[in-house]
């Protein structure tokens, strides 16, 4: 069984090459960027209430 051969010359291969823009990825730990996420609202939260801004 033999790959197809794609090219520069191939729209397609020229499409998947725009598209890769070096930007985050899917993957990756989900439940570590959850907890920080919610650690940073629970302090942000509690410096607001400890200043009296709220």
């Amino acid at each position: 069984m033999t790959l197809p051969v794609t090219t520069l010359d191939d729209p397609r291969a020229q499409a998947e090459l725009r598209a890769r823009t070096g930007g985050p990825k899917d993957v990756g730990p989900k439940v570590l960027e959850h907890l920080l996420g919610w650690t940073l609202v629970v302090v942000i939260a509690m410096l607001v209430t400890q200043t009296g801004l709220l």
